[in-house]
């Protein structure tokens, strides 16, 4: 039977989908394939390995320190800028080739427009901000939903036409799209740079640079022998269908495009990891139950979620069971023709200082970590659980078997 393994996110992103992308691909090494099937440069998925090297991958998928290629599938959306300014940084702490990097020809392609739009309407909203990263992934699909305005990684191949259709979108759909999103007029930063020429040219370049550094296919590309690693982008809460709209992204960040991937290329069972720290975070606006003033532990480091103006700081709540067991459930009910091994994953254990704290029923409760966890895993109903206590695949373990659970304390009421 073909198998594939899908690492999804069960929480609001952040949750160490690239710690166990890169575990999973460190098996197979170049024989892996990692797909990203959702979502776009927007993500940030950090790796670190034992030297000490990291790296936050965004467009290049996180098995690549494993020496695996990656497929930007036609689920992805592209950003040639992003991908560059990722390659350099990454070219900084692993020098030499990088593994390949395959993007599907249909994959949607965002324009420098599609970004200040993007950061022009956060900024509008003030204090109603969706939670937006800024860099335009949102608003490169709603764009795309007209094809007289859609970019593609097949359209970076031909300048000449690309450069009519930056021109059309420019003054025909931008117009149109500012109105909708109830700008009357742009302040002058934003007015000047949608004007620059310079911004049409420098695009241009970097979309040529980037058809030339990708190898442009298609799906039949999974068709190959290869072991394929699904690599997920932002959480189940974040799914564009959640209730929480409109603090969600415009993606599926679930199995429902991975199963549809995965039926295309004759996969016929998936071993999904859905992936959750010990405690919530949150990077922009939106609903965050028994959410806190700071950091739950003192122990917690995340160098990577810096504060920007579009998402402002990092936020916290208590680990939630009941959101994870409702969110998992949700997300594995989206799945149709493909069979599904299930797990759980739980990260930053290293973070936690003595008991762990956690809603269970409504109400807070407090452990010791290794019951914590068993208790997850129970609650979801999956027979095995990964944990890890660092930031490396070496520290990431694979449990099957509960251990002892001691009694918990409430301490605290319901919802």
């Amino acid at each position: 039977m073909k198998t594939a393994k899908v690492v999804i996110g069960a929480a609001l992103g952040d949750e160490g989908k690239g710690l166990m992308t890169d575990y999973f691909a460190s098996a197979y090494g170049s024989d892996a394939l990692v797909v990203r099937f959702n979502g776009g440069g927007q993500a940030g998925h950090t790796v670190t390995v034992p030297s000490g090297a990291s790296h936050v991958f965004g467009h290049i998928g996180a098995g690549t320190f494993a020496g695996a290629p990656t497929y930007l599938s036609r689920f992805f959306v592209v950003n040639p800028l992003l991908f560059f300014k990722e390659r350099d940084q990454l070219l900084r702490v692993l020098p030499g080739s990088l593994p390949p990097v395959y993007a599907d020809r249909d994959a949607l392609v965002t324009t420098p427009f599609d970004m200040l739009l993007n950061q022009a309407a956060e900024t509008m909203r003030g204090a109603g901000r969706h939670g937006s990263c800024g860099v335009g992934f949102g608003e490169t699909i709603e764009r795309c939903l007209d094809p007289r305005y859609r970019t593609t990684v097949a359209d970076l191949e031909d300048l000449p036409g690309l450069r009519r259709k930056l021109m059309e979108i420019r003054e025909s759909y931008l117009p149109r799209r500012l109105a909708a999103l109830g700008i009357g007029e742009l302040d002058e930063r934003f007015g000047t740079l949608i004007g620059s020429g310079l911004l049409v040219s420098g695009f241009l370049e970097d979309a040529e640079a980037f058809a030339g550094q990708v190898v442009v296919t298609g799906a039949d590309l999974l068709r190959q022998p290869r072991q394929l690693v699904f690599e997920g982008a932002q959480g189940l809460l974040l799914d564009e269908t959640h209730e929480w709209f409109p603090h969600v992204t415009r993606s599926r960040t679930g199995l429902y495009n991975a199963s549809i991937l995965a039926r295309e290329a004759g996969i016929e069972s998936l071993d999904v990891t859905y992936v959750s720290r010990a405690y919530l975070t949150r990077h922009g606006a939106g609903p965050l139950p028994f959410e806190l003033p700071g950091k739950p532990y003192p122990g917690i480091q995340d160098r990577t979620n810096i504060p920007n103006p579009h998402q402002g700081t990092l936020r916290f709540a208590w680990l939630n069971l009941d959101l994870l067991e409702r969110t998992i459930a949700r997300d594995l009910g989206q799945c149709e023709g493909v069979a599904i091994r299930p797990s759980l994953a739980v990260t930053c254990l290293d973070q936690i200082d003595g008991r762990l704290t956690y809603v269970k029923g409504g109400q807070l409760r407090v452990g010791l970590p290794d019951d914590v966890v068993q208790i997850a895993r129970s609650t979801v109903g999956f027979p095995r659980v990964y944990v890890s206590a660092g930031p490396t695949r070496e520290t990431v373990t694979s449990r099957s078997q509960s251990v002892r659970i001691c009694h918990d304390l409430t301490v605290g009421a319901s919802i």
